[in-house]
């Protein structure tokens, strides 16, 4: 079995932006198997890794990020979206987990070769992060319950690339 990382992408979100209250509906649809997600990645000693957006902060501590996000709407998806002790967080500048970012050397220090990618949008900020995923030869599953976008049609859009193009398995967890 290939060594393995779970992504949790851009579950700070403050969702104040066009139908960003459609994303937020559909994230909270997602959220309890996001959490399964996570045990499961706790109990096969999986790390785990949350990447998100800075939210014009610039700040690499995920406390004030989330300080910046938070309103009464999306403090649910919030606590998902805050990495245990264990776990790591990076802060991303714009759409992929990978773009200028330490992402790559971490998961060559763990010795990373297969990603499991969960969090929102999946048609943006997945897909971004699966596709350049793919191009420096990882493995990955996108669990299509797992990911949110701001419509079922570019949440199955996105999926059907990831799956042809990328070769991502996107089985439901």
């Amino acid at each position: 079995m290939k060594k393995t990382a779970v992504l949790v992408i851009d579950m700070i979100n403050n969702f104040n932006f066009y139908e960003g209250d459609l994303l937020l509906h559909n994230t909270k649809e997602i959220l309890s198997n996001v959490v399964k997600l996570k045990k499961y990645a706790k109990e096969h000693q999986f790390p785990i890794i949350y990447i998100n957006d800075h939210y014009d902060t610039w700040d690499t501590n995920y406390k004030q990020i989330a300080q910046t996000c938070s309103s009464e709407k999306n403090e649910e998806v919030i606590a998902q979206g805050i990495p245990e002790k264990e776990d790591y967080f990076i802060m991303k500048p714009q759409m992929s987990g990978f773009f200028r970012t330490p992402l790559r050397s971490l998961l060559e220090h763990l010795e990373i070769e297969h990603l499991i990618l969960t969090g929102i949008a999946g048609n943006i900020c997945v897909l971004f992060t699966a596709n350049d995923a793919h191009m420096r030869g990882y493995t990955i599953h996108v669990p299509e319950n797992c990911i949110a976008s701001n419509t079922d049609r570019h949440n199955k859009e996105a999926l059907k690339l990831m799956s042809e193009v990328f070769k991502a398995d996107t089985e439901a967890i």
